[in-house]
């Protein structure tokens, strides 16, 4: 076996339990030392990141350690959200860590970045697949690495594989679109000749057959506002899940008088679409991302998965039934994945663009 991955936990944030991880996952790859490692620590290491970095490339013998920091980590064998954690995969045979830089044009660049998106990695047209994580170290520390040196931001190819991906948003449209009349920087205040909240709530109450307002804690939690730019058609029906093509905003709250205020700024002209996000729903859309995946993949070598912290045990009371989907469509496929606070997925104009409580799933292959 080429790939292999680990999981190890402990009560203290110190670089043995990364090199114990690492340990585990060259033995189940029958590998005395890696290509490429694939390291990613739960928050507790937020201090101790480049010790634990340099320990696993020594234990490795190997310098393409790539990664970062997350809010959680998790492998096939598990996921842990609520103590120190790393996280190992191991690349050997024909598979290795390279550098992003002179690839085609074409070649999937995995991206990790410890804070926010990059405002480069917008404009450009590499197409990106990772994630990112704004915590709880401060502003001066690197959180991401590659070649195994912090750096704020990691981009990296893994050689001699072809890769696959696939996202699930977890969001499901209520009622079609409406074209948006007015609005007022981040203030959506007219939808479809009424007011943005009384527009919400009939496609709410359209789709969920309830005649009761949605309350301010529903609609900032459990709804969501999808622009959409142009008339754009056919427009999104209820029930049709997010293709990726939209752009999700927030609903942070309202003015009392109808208006809305979103993540994003509305404009007059676009059109926008409402839509829920529950488990059910959530963990629906997964099995329906990971079939679509699955459809298209053929005998995986490995999975490196990108999740919300929104969306993993913390979402699904207890458990992560993301993760679940993931081991019954590809059971004792090696996999290693983070809940962070972003996840990358290409643009539709090239480059990439940031999701909020998405799963992105890749796949590796021969």
């Amino acid at each position: 076996m080429s790939v292999a991955s680990a999981l190890a936990s402990g009560n203290e944030p110190v670089p043995e339990l990364a090199v114990e991880a690492l340990r585990m996952a060259l033995d189940e790859a029958g590998e005395r030392h890696a290509h490429g490692v694939l390291l990613f620590l739960s928050a507790e290491f937020s201090r101790r990141a480049q010790q634990c970095v340099t320990a696993v490339a020594r234990a490795a013998h190997c310098t393409q350690v790539v990664g970062g920091i997350a809010a959680g980590v998790f492998t096939a064998s598990g996921w842990v959200v609520d103590r120190p954690a790393a996280a190992v995969m191991v690349l050997g045979g024909e598979l290795s860590v390279g550098s992003a830089e002179g690839e085609p044009g074409d070649a999937a660049i995995f991206s990790y970045a410890g804070g926010a998106f990059p405002h480069g990695w917008a404009g450009q047209r590499r197409r990106r697949l990772g994630g990112c994580f704004s915590g709880r170290a401060g502003p001066a520390e690197l959180l991401a690495w590659q070649q195994s040196r912090l750096c704020s931001e990691a981009a990296w190819v893994v050689r001699g594989a072809r890769v696959d991906f696939a996202t699930s948003t977890g969001w499901r449209f209520l009622a079609e679109a409406c074209r948006i009349d007015s609005s007022c920087r981040h203030e959506l205040l007219r939808v479809g000749g009424e007011s943005a909240l009384d527009n919400l709530a009939a496609a709410r109450r359209a789709s969920c057959a309830t005649a009761a307002p949605p309350s301010l804690g529903e609609i900032t939690t459990s709804l969501c506002a999808v622009l959409i730019d142009g008339a754009c058609e056919p427009l999104p029906i209820a029930g049709a899940p997010l293709d990726g093509r939209q752009r999700t905003a927030a609903i942070i709250g309202g003015d009392g008088k109808g208006a809305l205020t979103l993540s994003e700024c509305p404009l007059p002209g676009q059109y926008v679409a409402w839509a829920i996000r529950s488990p059910g729903v959530a963990a629906a859309d997964m099995r329906q991302s990971v079939a679509r995946l699955a459809a298209a993949a053929v005998d995986p070598l490995a999975a490196v998965v990108f999740s919300c912290v929104g969306r993993g045990p913390f979402f699904y009371a207890g458990d992560d039934r993301d993760l679940d989907c993931l081991r019954q469509q590809f059971p004792r496929l090696p996999l290693i994945g983070t809940y962070g606070t972003g996840q990358i997925v290409p643009a539709a104009g090239g480059g990439g663009r940031l999701l909020q409580n998405a799963v992105l799933t890749t796949l590796l292959h021969h």
